[in-house]
């Protein structure tokens, strides 16, 4: 690995301010698709759970969207200042007191790679801005089919639901496919599961380009680098990665980039740890995977994943509550905090995060004491936590309860989150490709 991006530390804790649209470009239709819908969400920084089914409505505008070859065009709603196809850009809200984050690097680099987290729950893009700063358009990684008939397409235009047709059916989109879901008491479903592409879903494949492409956009010319995630081989299941990275790889390529693949854990690292000369153990807590990278002077030394995280935890609290895995994770998502539940259900969450954590802990220790060749380092390190299942209230003081609970073979001098955790995955990838280019 090059030598990491250097980046500044400004001062202030200030919202960065949204960045402008970018010029129009036109969506590629995979085969068989015919995009009715703009696939842009709602301007919001971290998704909300159980928002009223109006709060899905965009100011928009109405803009023809040429489709597929032989389909006569139809109007497609846009929202106010977003080009068509595309989500709009977002900057991170720091935590208070954090700094707003910088990249230095030489004139002529911006625009040269972008950055995409394929997560089980949300896709992330992410791609430096004119001005140096680091752009970030998220959305929720799952769709909703239901009856195209004239009526239901006709109710979505006029709350301007994003969505997709296929076939005979309608296909709703990102964070209001999830929204619709809870209304209905329906379940969404996902291109990925379990961390990886799903092989259960038929639809999948030209849902995610679709999905890819709205948070990436085109690129800004033919080749263009862009590091994205990939977790690791896990621990306990018999699956490997090598058909979900190659899937990724393919849908990149078609939208024009060039793609580089890079583990979860060791992303959060290049975007947490730079103070700690990108030494420490990065955790990637998403919904299909657990994905961990101990780091030592940007090189993995360790990297593995475990098949228990978010939806583990949705389908078991489902399970014992008698709920739909929906109803779960908006249960999980809504403000808990495991160290304090304040009903059964919230007990039901803390109970299989506090698993959770030790399970993920206990891996970490077996993988140290079985290696060969282990880095041995001269002070004790860090570990950072990020990714959305990382985010739940009390995670960090339940993690260092456990870690106090075992013999760790390291010493460790601080358990902390990212200073973003749903998007530091994007923004490492973008890191490592920035470092690639700046040589």
């Amino acid at each position: 690995m090059s030598k990491p991006v250097s980046r500044k530390k400004p001062v202030g804790g200030k919202e960065t301010d949204v960045a402008a649209p970018v010029k129009e470009s036109k969506v590629t239709v995979p085969s068989g698709v015919t995009p009715v819908e703009s696939v842009s969400g709602p301007e919001v920084v971290k998704p909300a759970v159980g928002v009223a089914a109006e709060a899905l409505q965009l100011t928009a505008a109405v803009e023809p969207v040429q489709q597929a070859a032989g389909v006569e065009p139809v109007k497609a709603p846009e929202p106010s200042g977003i080009v068509s196809g595309a989500v709009p850009e977002r900057s991170v809200a720091e935590p208070a007191g954090s700094p707003e984050v910088k990249i230095t690097t030489g004139v002529g680099h911006m625009g040269k790679v972008k950055g995409l987290d394929v997560g089980t729950m949300n896709l992330v893009g992410s791609e430096q801005g004119e001005d140096g700063k680091i752009k970030l358009k998220l959305m929720r990684h799952c769709f909703l089919d239901i009856e195209a008939n004239s009526f239901t397409k006709s109710m979505l235009k006029k709350q301007k639901v994003q969505y997709a047709e296929m076939g005979n059916k309608v296909y709703v989109l990102g964070d209001s496919a999830f929204e619709l879901a809870n209304i209905m008491n329906k379940v969404v479903r996902r291109p990925m599961s379990d961390g990886v592409i799903s092989p259960s879903e038929a639809d999948a494949l030209p849902i995610f380009s679709l999905l890819i492409e709205a948070v990436l956009g085109k690129p800004d010319f033919k080749g263009q680098l862009c590091y994205f995630s990939i977790p690791a081989d896990p621990v306990d299941a018999t699956f490997n990665i090598v058909y979900h990275t190659s899937v990724i790889s393919g849908a990149l390529k078609n939208l024009g980039y060039s793609p580089k693949p890079m583990n979860e854990g060791h992303a959060v690292v290049f975007a947490s740890l730079e103070e700690k000369d990108f030494t420490g153990i990065g955790i990637s807590g998403g919904g299909g995977m657990f994905n961990v990278c101990v780091s030592y002077k940007t090189i993995p030394a360790i990297s593995f994943a475990t098949s228990r995280a978010g939806d583990w935890i949705d389908r078991n609290v489902a399970q014992v509550l008698g709920i739909k895995t929906t109803r779960a994770t908006a249960i999980k998502e809504k403000g808990i905090n495991i160290n304090k539940p304040a009903n059964r259900e919230e007990e039901a969450v803390c109970i299989y995060y506090r698993n959770l954590i030790n399970y993920t802990l206990v891996n970490i220790k077996n993988k140290f004491e079985k290696a060969e060749q282990m880095p041995q380092f001269p002070e004790a390190i860090d570990i950072v936590c990020a990714g959305g299942s990382s985010m739940i209230g009390g995670f960090t003081d339940v993690f260092k309860e456990e870690l106090k609970k075992m013999t760790f073979p390291i010493e460790i001098a601080d358990v902390r989150m990212a200073d973003d955790p749903l998007y530091a995955t994007a923004r490492g990838c973008l890191l490592a490709g920035l470092s690639e280019v700046e040589e």
